[in-house]
C-alpha cells in the first residue's frame, strides 16, 4: 500500500526514507488544523506502507516548528466549544499515537524553534539530533494550559526523567541544546551544516538493518510501558520467536559463517 501525496506539509521519499517537514518557513513552520490532520493520517497510513522504512523530520528554513499557528489555530481555540475543543484535542494526541504505531523509526532533526506541538513531535520521535541553535519549549503553562498535551506527562519523563520534565512543563522555559543533549532528549548535538547528513545516514543504517525485526522493536518500545516486567519478557520472548522465523535472521546467519556482511531484505 502506497502512501497519499501531502498538500499541507512537505515529503519526498527515496531508497526507503522519509524526509518530512513543515512548509511555512516564513512563520517558523507553524502547524494548522490542516497539517495537524494529514500528518495524523499520513503516519496512520504509513503502518500499512511497505515503501517506507524510516522517517527523518527536518526543519525548513532554520526552524523545526513552532507549534500551533497564534492566528490559525489559537484565537479560533477561544471561541471553540467544549465539545469542538475535545475534538481537537484528541485529534492532535491522535498525531502522536500515530506516529508510536506506524511501525517505522522515526528521527528528529532538530534546528532553531522546537515549541509546543513542535516539541511534541520531536518528543514522539524515535531518536533526536539536535544543532547547538535548537531551543525546545514545552511552552503549554506560557499560553495559560496545563503542560499534559499530547502525552508530554506521559512519554517526556520517561525520556529526561520525572523532575526535569516537571521543570520544562511547569515553567515552559527552553531547553538548549546540549543541555537536551545532557538530559537525554537529544541523541547527540551537530553542527548545523551537517545536521541533515547526520540524520540521512542514521535513517540509512536503520534502513539497511532488519527492517521487519526494528518494526517490531519499535512496537515493543511501546508495548511494553504498561506491562509488568513478568509479561515483557514474555511478549519479548513471543516477538522474537516470530523474527526467528523470518529470512533476515537466516540470512544473518548465513552471512555471518560465510564471513560476510549480511544483506536484509525485511523479511
Amino acid at each position: 500500500m502506497s502512501i497519499p501525496d501531502p498538500t499541507h506539509f512537505l515529503c519526498t521519499i527515496e531508497d526507503g526514507i522519509a524526509r518530512v517537514s513543515h512548509n511555512r518557513p516564513e512563520r517558523k513552520n507553524p502547524f494548522t488544523f490542516d497539517s495537524y490532520a494529514e500528518l495524523r493520517d499520513w503516519f496512520r497510513a504509513l503502518a500499512y506502507s511497505d515503501d517506507v522504512h524510516a522517517v527523518v523530520i527536518l526543519p525548513n528554513g532554520g526552524n523545526f516548528s513552532s507549534g500551533g499557528d497564534v492566528h490559525d489555530i489559537i484565537g479560533p481555540l477561544t471561541r471553540m466549544t467544549m465539545k469542538e475543543l475535545l475534538a481537537f484535542t484528541r485529534m492532535t494526541g491522535d498525531l502522536v499515537k500515530a506516529m508510536i504505531h506506524c511501525g517505522k523509526p522515526i528521527i528528529a532533526a532538530v534546528d532553531g524553534v522546537c515549541a509546543g506541538a513542535g516539541a511534541i513531535m520531536a518528543m514522539a520521535s524515535d531518536l533526536r539530533l539536535a544543532t547547538p541553535e535548537a531551543k525546545t519549549a514545552f511552552l503549554f503553562n506560557r499560553v495559560g494550559l496545563a503542560g499534559c498535551d499530547m502525552g508530554a506527562c506521559a512519554i517526556l519523563p520517561r525520556i529526561i526523567g520525572q523532575g526535569r520534565a516537571a521543570e520544562l512543563l511547569y515553567t515552559g522555559r527552553s531547553m538548549g541544546a546540549e543541555e537536551g543533549e545532557r538530559w537525554g532528549f537529544y541523541n547527540r548535538v551537530v553542527a548545523a551544516d551537517a545536521l541533515e547528513t547526520e540524520a540521512m545516514e542514521m535513517a540509512r543504517r536503520i534502513v539497511a538493518g532488519p527492517t521487519f525485526a526494528n518494526s517490531m522493536t519499535k512496537t515493543m518500545l511501546a508495548q511494553e510501558w504498561s506491562m509488568s516486567l513478568d509479561q515483557a519478557i514474555e511478549a519479548e520472548a513471543q516477538a522474537q520467536a516470530i523474527c526467528m522465523q523470518g529470512k533476515d535472521f537466516t540470512r544473518a546467519y548465513d552471512a555471518f559463517v560465510a564471513k560476510q556482511k549480511p544483506l536484509f531484505e525485511g523479511d
